[in-house]
């Protein structure tokens, strides 16, 4: 089977458009999503409703900018497109216009190190990419300088990007880009607000890098033996 026609991917990206209202993330069609796959990538259609999208609506485009069927790509396709041909260990790409988050990107704001799940991009902020007008080769490069370092950025009056090595990781880390925008609008008005040290978000990112990783356990481990959990 040709990978193009792969429907696990396209089932996979129908199901995370129709659920971005429900994560709080979107709300209407806004936003697009992409995931690699052999010789190209995967993306969202343009004017379709996520309600009604089937599986076999979600095109296949090569990196040259061509795709398969009659049904046209995203119109934000090049970023997509940049993004996974320039970061390799990244597999799936998530927009949206969040409320908090695009709100943040109005005001041209980086997000700072307010909590320690800013390191969740990969950094100690989140920082807000150039405005540039949508579906341009322009808005892909201030994308890709926004993002060197990280796996998230907003997009200055436009809204948020989040990667990440697979679909499910992008769309989790799109949910924490959404809250780490609420919690910063929430502090403004009270000024600007304390930060983490750039030492503290070292050890955070040093403890993400194992961060959510179960040890390998034997068949029947006693009680003594299974690693204490703080919930995550």
């Amino acid at each position: 089977m040709s990978h193009s026609t792969d429907p696990a991917i396209r089932s996979a990206i129908v199901e995370a458009l129709q659920s971005m209202s429900r994560l709080g993330i979107n709300k209407g069609t806004a936003g697009n999503i992409s995931v690699r796959g052999d010789g190209g990538f995967y993306i969202s259609p343009t004017g379709i409703t996520y309600a009604d999208m089937s599986a076999d609506q979600i095109v296949f485009m090569k990196w040259d900018g061509s795709y398969e069927g009659d049904i046209l790509p995203s119109s934000e396709w090049r970023f997509h497109r940049d993004i996974l041909a320039e970061r390799t260990e990244l597999n799936a790409v998530v927009h949206t216009h969040s409320t908090n988050a695009t709100a943040v990107s109005i005001l041209g704001h980086d997000i700072p190190a307010i909590h320690y799940l800013v390191a969740s991009a990969g950094g100690n902020s989140i920082p807000c990419a150039r405005y540039e007008t949508f579906g341009t080769a322009a808005l892909g490069r201030s994308i890709l300088n926004a993002m060197k370092g990280r796996r998230a950025c907003l997009l200055a009056h436009h809204g948020t990007i989040a990667a990440g090595v697979n679909l499910s990781k992008a769309m989790a880390l799109s949910v924490n880009v959404e809250e780490m925008a609420s919690l910063y609008l929430a502090c403004l008005p009270f000024g600007k607000p304390p930060v983490l040290s750039d030492a503290e978000m070292e050890r955070i990112l040093e403890k993400f890098r194992t961060y959510g990783r179960q040890p390998a356990l034997s068949a029947d481990p006693g009680p003594a033996s299974r690693p204490e959990s703080d919930g995550a």
